[in-house]
């Protein structure tokens, strides 16, 4: 995977980094570009820059293309649990596990592989042949609402809504210990951690990132059942954003959770996306999504409530 050097030429129009790219090399698709900046592989100086950093003339910048997994992906019968459905977009509840769209240390088990074979064809070719349909994602253990595009219109309505944050993302997660107040909000930048690249860090020089967050409940001291609303969508947002101020998500090892001695077992990163309210992208009416706790995370509740 070797590095690309590009220095920008007199005559370019100040631009987002992903634009600016696209246009300069037209043999990688956008949504490969997009691939390489989600990956951290795109660099000005010693600053891994992100979809929606702006660059300008005069500027050197260096980047790289992911390895991707072949094109000839095949529709796998998966079950899916489908929240909503029409012509135009599915609604899921996804499966703990699940991982969104293939990658080099993926299966034929992945939620793209499920959609080829449930929508048999219709779905939005914007991104590209590796997530076809796909207008966001959550994390392979994360549980909830996912929205797929079936048509290309419906994907850009639908992506320019996640970018431009006029809709509502609601999360339930469990926590360690309990939070001092009942509610508060996280405005802390996010930007991809300087020495592990799979992970993300708060800090100066990140992306502008805030969750609003509300303690429903709490079990003694020990843990806490909490509703979060992101009004940006970040990388591990809200794991990061939990860890920094001391609560870490139950089951997240990546971001400082640790077993303790006394508490029940838990099965995974205990992160469920709950609650979504977008606007129909063909007939403009509301729609107001909500997915229900997954068994795991409803025994788990419920083995927190013996504290």
């Amino acid at each position: 995977m070797s590095a690309t050097t590009y220095l920008i030429p007199p005559g370019t129009r100040r631009d987002r980094i992903d634009k600016v790219l696209a246009k300069a090399f037209p043999e990688h698709s956008r949504g490969a570009i997009q691939r390489a900046l989600e990956a951290g592989l795109v660099r000005r100086g010693d600053r891994v820059l992100e979809q929606n950093d702006h660059v300008e003339v005069g500027e050197t910048i260096s980047f790289s293309m992911p390895d991707t997994t072949p094109t000839a992906l095949k529709p796998v019968e998966i079950p899916l649990e489908v929240i909503f459905e029409d012509r135009h977009l599915v609604v899921l509840n996804k499966a703990a596990g699940m991982v969104v769209h293939p990658g080099n240390n993926t299966g034929d088990d992945t939620l793209v592989h499920a959609l080829l074979a449930h929508c048999a064809g219709s779905l939005s070719g914007i991104g590209g042949v590796e997530r076809p349909g796909i207008v966001h994602r959550i994390d392979k253990e994360t549980t909830g609402l996912l929205v797929v595009a079936k048509n290309d219109a419906a994907h850009r309505a639908l992506a320019d809504q996640f970018a431009s944050r006029t809709l509502t993302k609601e999360y339930v997660t469990l926590v360690t210990g309990v939070p001092k107040t009942a509610s508060g909000t996280i405005d802390r930048a996010i930007s991809r951690h300087p020495v592990h690249r799979h992970r993300m860090t708060v800090g100066e020089g990140g992306r502008p990132s805030r969750t609003d967050w509300t303690v429903e409940k709490n079990f003694g001291d020990r843990a806490a059942l909490v509703r979060c609303r992101i009004h940006t969508g970040r990388t591990h947002q809200i794991r990061v954003h939990l860890k920094s101020i001391g609560h870490p998500v139950l089951g997240d090892a990546t971001y400082g959770w640790k077993p303790v001695e006394g508490m029940p077992e838990v099965p995974r990163m205990m992160l469920h996306a709950e609650h979504l309210v977008f606007t129909h992208p063909v007939n403009g009416k509301v729609m107001d999504m909500t997915a229900p706790l997954p068994k795991d995370f409803k025994a788990l509740v419920k083995e927190l409530g013996k504290l």
